[in-house]
């Protein structure tokens, strides 16, 4: 595994229980970037200018809601835990990755227009996954292949 970053950036959140639907905007939009919940209303990225960016417009977006947010920087107490908040990034992404790679097995049994659309959709799906990959798992490569091995297949009959 890679090393894991030295600095966080931390959005801490409270937003009200109800009504439910800007809570689970919220939740659907920190998911997109791959963030790492640490408690209920606390969310952890490695520390870039994106992930900051990103993590402070959804915090001005919380307060708009009427909720309370503050973005922080912050390191871990030690190596094990920056590890661990590493792999846990990183496992969520290889589950991705796995289903990505299931899928493209999948369609390779497929009728060829059937195979076309989800070679695009798995391509497009890849892309997703990598911009919240920041502790790359050997997966990453292993569904590269398996939707490149699609995109053979279909070249060849073709």
């Amino acid at each position: 595994m890679p090393p894991a970053a030295d600095q966080w950036v931390l959005l801490v959140y409270r937003l009200q229980r109800e009504p439910s639907t800007p809570r689970i905007a919220l939740w659907r939009k920190l998911k997109r970037l791959g963030v790492a919940q640490l408690l209920d209303g606390l969310v952890a990225l490695p520390l870039d200018s994106r992930n900051r960016e990103q993590l402070e417009w959804i915090a001005d977006e919380v307060v708009e809601l009427g909720g309370a947010a503050s973005v922080w920087i912050a390191a871990p107490g030690g190596a094990a835990q920056a590890r661990a908040l590493a792999a846990t990034l990183q496992a969520a992404v290889a589950e991705e990755y796995r289903a990505v790679i299931d899928q493209a097995h999948t369609a390779a049994a497929m009728p060829g227009g059937r195979q076309r659309r989800t070679l695009a959709r798995l391509r497009r799906q890849l892309g997703r996954i990598r911009r919240r990959d920041y502790f790359p798992p050997r997966e990453r490569e292993l569904a590269q292949r398996a939707v490149e091995a699609l995109a053979e297949r279909l070249e060849a009959a073709a």
